[in-house]
Parts: structure tokens; C-alpha cells; sequence
């Protein structure tokens, strides 16, 4: 008897059970009812986003697979193409960190794969609540160490990401897990179960109990109670997952398989209703084929588990034995448990019975989608009158502050975990503003990163999307990267909740609107709602993925300063903006005020003034300035350089002190130069509309700034340093 508790428990409403009904034409049994609360649930569904995705752009000249694949695809030239996306796993991971996160290590190296590329970057980003916590340091432990853990051993280097730290965070961090993969343009698979009479594999590692109604879990909020959730996180097992990435690559280098999918979200459900739907077509399974590692499952178990390292192929019956094989070779089982049939329809059989009969078009492509109540999101609190803010007594003391904010702080604990020199395709280690990875045999490079201030969306939700597109479009510029393919990871809290609608439509709409000024296609991504635990929402938290490629890797540049007596050039305009910022959240205790304003044009001929200053050989070095505002850029240059090379910076802005030094304005990018090259770099921001001026020279052991021959800041390079160092290392040296 399926009743209102029964439903509840699926995460179903009375109303989507009689669409259910109607669709199916027939009561649905358990096994049934799980298929489509899991299939439209909203971690698969997308029911609640799909009316607001339809603003994203999502074609340009390089596009070859936009959204609605397991990746997106971007033409590259030379007959190669990227394929790359970006997935959330934020609830299994605040469940159980280590297994949550890793398995979404393995969960988006499959993404990759299944479309026929060879994974060669993983990117993190990671939201935790504030590190003085002993529950919050256990967590980022147990999440740092599952992604060092799962990439190092399957041999892909993770080579960048960020890591900020907020309240919000505490009982729901965010784990959004970036790859990327290379392949032949004319060797990609797709998920579609195409060709009546052709037979469905079941490949790589046994199903069992783990993971079961994993999408239905990331579809709702949490309570108070978390533990009984652990059998929703799956477990992975990474030398597995590398000999099914060998193995899928074989088979698909060797063209003998139709169609191939991850089991992922939903496991073997979605796979087979996926498959099925995108090629037209219906399906037969048989679950005793199906290989599993526990006694007495059930079909709803077999059906909804969602074991790690699985996929599922479609091959010509001729091409069977050929498949198998090479799966043999890699030690993996490839049984037929079913296969492609016309008709439309789903036909599942247990035990000499069938168990699931249900149009796959229903399951897939009928989920309802809800244009949610939206309400305006509340004003940010008010920033306080600069008129009144005080004004620090020592700014020196300030700035080693802000440097020791978790925030800022030098991430090398997190990154010093990683492999990212597998592969040998690292050009730039971690700490760059963007990650850079060479294209054997080519000139070419890729760069990648990801960029998402969650504080800013909170305060102004558009505002804050369109400054995460630009300023991951910034760190590409730096490294001298002209930006081409986008994938996103959307997290909100509860949908249910108009603010939260209101948050969500606004961020999109930021995000439209910086994508189409960049003219970069969004080919893909994630939308991860419910991240509220005890009713409390996280800040909304868009985190862009952004993909470039730099023409010539000779002349790719790094954030560091290169020798003393260049001269320092800040490109951009400083206002007098602290809504916001990290200098007003760490030293006055305040999440407040409106955002840097942007200009989206603006930052544009920023950006296409510095790569084309790259390009024509005039910059040393290039820095974006975020968080912090200038005087954390120029530590950052500072320290990175090669021997830390100090700066002495003479500025005449207007405006207080504080804000100078600290003030977040977007669209400006310290630079370096030849002294030879200031003329003509000037000259050309000039002609090109784009404000810059010569700030400084390097060189020295201080950071030191002036402001019309006034000392404001004077702070050796080595004191800051060890500020920035030691900060975060220092949290887990220290057990309560």
C-alpha cells in the first residue's frame, strides 16, 4: 500500500504520485516508486532549476556536446577536443568526509571517461565552516585526505581549486569536484542505447548495498540527526576505478561499443532509463545477471544502490566477446544483463518475474518542473558609515591578520596532499591563478580554475555571479589564457523556500549575463539544492569552472615577482568600496554591505589588454586582486616571486587608508614589466580604454606603501610570510 508516509519517505509528493499514475498508467509497485523518486528527485531532476537554466548560453563555434550529456565537449583545434564538468558531493561528505569526498573524485572521473577522454586534471572547490572547530578540522581532514586519496591513487593530479572557510558552512561544507579530459575529436562516445537486438553490459566492480537513495538523500535538508544517513554514502575503491578507466578507454579506442554510461547518481536505474531514452528506444534487464557482492539483495536494492566504479555499456551482439575480453584482461566482470529493444519501455525481471515495466520516456523526460514561489532576496545588512568606521590604529597589524584569515591563508596543507605532477602535464604547481597543463606535441596549453564568493552572492546574489564568472575569466587572463567553455555548480539551500528561489534566479541571471559579455558557452554542470541543515540555508554558492587555452605556452606568465627593479603597474580602478570584504569580515567582525560594484564591459577590455600585453611580450608577471584587496596581491606577488622580492608601491588615490589597501574593487590586476616596457604598456592601456598606471618598483625585503610620500604600510616579507605560512597548519597541530 503506497500512502503519504511511504512517499514521504521517497521525497515524492501526492501530486507528483498521480502524475506518476497517469504517466505509467497503472499503480506503481515499491521497486517502481524508487525508480522515479530517485529519477526525479532534484539532484537528478533538476525540477526545480530547469525553468531558470534556459537563460545560460549554451552555444558557441567550439561547442560539440553542450548540456544534457555526462559532460560538455569543446572543440580545441588540431582535431582534439576538452571534455570537462563540474558535480557536488556536499552531503555524503559532511556523512562520512573521507568516502563523500572521494567517491566524488571517482564520480566525475567517470563523467570523464564515459565520453571517451583520458582524465588529466582535477580541480576542488571546498566550503568548510570555521577550522577553530574541532568538528570542522575533522571534516576537511576527512574530505582533504578522500580526494588525495582516490586522484592519487587512480594517477590523475589534482593541480588547483580554493578552499574558504564561513559559519555557514559548519554543518554543510561544499565538495564541487572539477575534471577534465582530453580526447580525439573523432572518438566520442555518448550515452545512447541504440540498435534493437543489441546487448546491455554491466561492467567493473560488484553492486551492493552502499549508496541506496544517495540523489534522494542530496535532495533534501538535514536534521539534527546525521548518522542513520551513512549507509547513503557510497564507498570507492580507486584501483578499481583505474582498471575500468583502461579498460572503457580499450573498448572505445577500438570502436566496438555503441554507447557507454556512468552508474552514478541512481545507479543502475538511471543508466538504464538514460540510455534508453536518449537513443529512442526500450530496454530488458534480467538483475540475477547482475553481478553483486551481497546476499538476499532486492530489486529496489539492486536497482537504486549506487556502488562505486560500475558503468554500462551497449555493444553489438557480434562484439560481445571482444568486449568481455579486454574487460577480462583488466580483471573486471562484463556480463550481457540485458538488451535495446523498441517500444519505449523499461521491462526489468527478478527471479523469473518482471519487477519494472514502465515507459523509460516517463522516468527520464517527464519529471514535472516547478517555477518555484520567488521572493526578492533580503537586503544585505547595511555596511557602516565609512564615516564612522574607525580606522585601524596600525594597518601593519591589520594586513598579517587578514594574510592568517583560514580564508587567505596559504592552502598548502590542502594541496600538499595532492599528486598534481602525475602525468607530467603540470606546467604551473598550485598558487597560480589559474592551473596550466601542456598538450603533448603541441605548443598549446590548457588552463583551468575555479572562483566563488559565496559572501558576495549572499549580499547581492547577481552581483556576486557575474564577479565569480569574471574573475575566474581574470585568473585565466593572468596566465595569459583567453577563456572558452564554462561548467558550473550551483549551491543553494532549500528550493522550497522563495528567498532561496529568489537567490538562485538572480545568481543565474548574473551568470547569464557575464557569460554572454565574455561570449563563453556553458556546457554543463551541477545544480545542488537542500544545502540547509537545521533549517539554517548556506550562503548561496555559484562556483564557475571556466576553461582557456593559451596559444603559446612560452609565453604563459606566473603571479610571482621576477627580479627587483621592475616596475609594478596596477591595471584598473580602486574605489573606495568594504562591503563585503575580507578586511571587514576578519578585523571588524562583519558580513556586511553591498559588494565591489562590476562592469562587465570594463573587466572585458581589461582582460583582452593584458593577454594582448602577454602576448606581445611586455609583462614580467600578472596577479588578479580578489579577496584582501591590494595589499594581499602584492604579498602574494611577494612571496611567490623567485627569493621573495619585496615592492615599494607610492600611491595618491583618495579615499581612507583602509580601503585603499584592502578594498576589493574588481577588474584590476597588478603587473610587472621591464622598466624598457612602461611607456609602451601605458600607451597601449590608453589607446585600448583601460586605466592603468605605474605604482612602484620591486625589490627590497618589505612590502612598503606610501600614499602621497605617507608610510601606511611597512611589513618585511618574511614576517608576512610566515603570517600567511603558518596560519593554517598551526589549526591542526592543536586537538581539543
Amino acid at each position: 500500500m503506497i500512502d503519504k508516509a511511504l512517499l514521504d519517505q521517497h521525497n515524492l509528493t501526492e501530486d507528483e504520485y498521480r502524475l506518476i499514475v497517469e504517466l505509467i498508467g497503472k499503480e506503481p509497485n515499491l521497486t517502481e516508486l524508487g525508480i522515479f523518486s530517485v529519477m526525479w528527485s532534484e539532484h537528478c531532476g533538476y525540477k526545480s532549476s530547469r525553468v531558470h537554466l534556459k537563460k545560460l548560453p549554451t552555444e558557441g563555434s567550439r561547442v560539440v556536446q553542450g548540456p544534457g550529456e555526462n559532460a560538455g565537449i569543446l572543440d580545441i583545434g588540431d582535431g582534439q577536443v576538452v571534455v570537462f564538468k563540474i558535480e557536488s558531493h556536499n552531503h555524503p561528505s559532511y556523512i562520512e568526509p573521507y568516502q563523500g569526498a572521494a567517491t566524488g573524485v571517482g564520480g566525475i572521473l567517470r563523467d570523464i571517461f564515459t565520453m571517451g577522454a583520458r582524465p588529466i586534471a582535477v580541480l576542488d572547490s571546498l566550503r568548510f565552516g570555521p577550522p577553530d572547530d574541532p568538528k570542522n578540522r575533522s571534516v576537511m581532514e576527512g574530505v582533504v585526505s578522500g580526494i588525495a586519496g582516490y586522484g592519487n591513487s587512480i594517477g590523475v593530479p589534482t593541480v588547483g581549486g580554493e578552499v574558504y572557510f564561513d559559519p555557514c558552512y559548519a554543518l554543510n561544507p561544499l565538495v564541487n569536484v572539477f575534471c577534465l579530459g582530453l580526447a580525439d575529436k573523432d572518438k566520442i562516445f555518448y550515452a545512447k542505447a541504440e540498435g534493437a537486438g543489441n546487448k546491455v553490459l554491466y561492467v567493473g566492480a560488484k553492486t551492493g548495498r552502499d549508496g541506496i537513495h544517495g540523489a534522494t538523500m542530496a535532495s533534501a535538508e538535514f536534521g539534527k540527526e546525521t548518522e542513520h544517513k551513512r549507509p547513503n554514502v557510497q564507498v570507492g575503491d580507486p584501483f578499481r576505478e583505474k582498471l575500468l578507466v583502461e579498460a572503457c578507454l580499450e573498448v572505445m579506442d577500438r570502436g566496438i561499443i555503441v554507447g557507454i554510461q556512468d552508474m552514478g547518481a541512481a545507479g543502475l536505474t538511471c543508466s538504464t532509463m538514460e540510455m534508453a531514452a536518449k537513443g529512442g528506444m526500450g530496454i530488458v534487464v534480467d538483475l540475477d545477471k547482475v553481478p553483486q557482492r551481497e546476499i538476499g539483495m532486492t530489486p529496489y536494492e539492486i536497482l537504486l544502490s549506487e556502488s562505486q566504479e560500475r558503468m554500462l555499456l551497449v555493444a553489438a551482439p557480434e562484439k560481445v566477446a571482444a568486449v568481455q575480453a579486454i574487460f577480462a584482461k583488466w580483471d573486471l566482470d562484463a556480463p550481457v544483463i540485458g538488451e535495446v529493444i523498441e517500444g519505449g519501455r523499461a521491462r526489468i525481471s527478478f527471479k523469473g518475474e518482471v519487477v519494472v515495466d514502465v515507459p523509460v520516456d516517463a522516468v527520464v523526460n517527464l519529471c514535472p518542473a516547478y517555477n518555484r514561489p520567488i521572493v526578492a532576496p533580503a537586503p544585505p545588512p547595511p555596511a557602516p558609515d565609512l564615516d564612522v568606521l574607525p580606522l585601524p590604529a596600525d594597518l601593519g597589524d591589520v594586513f598579517l591578520k587578514i594574510l592568517a584569515s583560514p580564508t587567505i591563508a596559504d592552502k598548502q596543507w590542502v594541496f600538499r596532499q595532492y599528486d598534481h605532477m602525475v602525468q607530467v602535464n603540470t606546467v604551473f604547481l598550485p598558487g597560480a591563478d589559474a592551473a596550466v597543463l601542456r598538450i603533448k606535441g603541441s605548443k598549446k596549453a590548457l588552463a583551468m580554475t575555479l572562483d566563488g564568493n559565496g559572501l558576495y552572492t549572499r549580499l547581492d546574489p547577481r552581483t556576486g555571479a557575474r564577479i565569480a564568472v569574471a574573475e575566474a575569466c581574470r585568473n585565466l587572463a593572468c596566465v595569459g589564457a583567453r577563456p572558452i567553455g564554462v561548467t558550473n555548480c550551483l549551491n543553494f539551500g532549500n528550493p522550497e523556500k522563495p528567498e532561496v528561489m529568489g537567490q538562485f534566479e538572480q545568481a543565474v541571471t548574473g551568470i547569464a549575463e557575464a557569460c554572454r559579455t565574455f561570449a563563453i558557452p556553458v556546457t554543463g554542470g551541477n545544480v545542488s539544492f537542500y544545502n540547509d541543515t537545521e533549517g539554517l540555508s548556506i550562503h548561496p554558492t555559484p562556483v564557475l569552472g571556466i576553461v582557456g587555452i593559451i596559444k603559446d605556452i612560452r609565453k604563459a606568465v606566473r603571479p610571482g615577482f621576477r627580479a627587483a627593479g621592475d616596475t609594478v603597474v596596477l591595471i584598473g580602478e580602486s574605489l573606495e568600496e568594504l562591503g563585503g570584504t575580507e578586511y571587514l569580515k576578519t578585523f571588524h567582525g562583519l558580513e556586511a554591505g553591498a559588494p565591489p560594484a562590476i562592469d562587465l564591459e570594463q573587466e572585458k577590455l581589461n582582460q583582452e589588454f593584458l593577454l594582448d600585453s602577454i602576448e606581445a611580450g611586455l609583462i614580467r608577471s600578472a596577479h588578479d586582486l580578489s579577496e584582501g584587496g591590494l595589499a594581499v596581491a602584492l604579498a602574494e606577488c611577494a612571496f611567490h616571486g623567485q627569493g621573495q622580492v619585496g615592492c615599494a608601491i607610492d600611491l595618491d588615490d583618495a579615499g581612507r587608508d583602509d580601503a585603499l589597501l584592502f578594498g576589493e574593487s574588481q577588474s584590476r590586476i597588478v603587473v610587472t614589466c621591464r622598466r624598457a616596457n612602461v611607456a609602451g604598456l601605458l600607451k597601449g592601456a590608453v589607446a585600448a580604454g583601460v586605466p592603468a598606471k605605474a605604482i612602484g618598483r620591486t625589490g627590497g625585503t618589505a612590502i612598503l606603501v606610501r600614499r602621497s610620500g605617507r608610510e601606511i604600510l611597512h611589513v618585511p616579507v618574511d614576517e608576512a610570510f610566515h603570517a600567511w605560512k603558518d596560519s593554517l597548519p598551526a589549526f591542526f597541530k592543536v586537538r581539543t
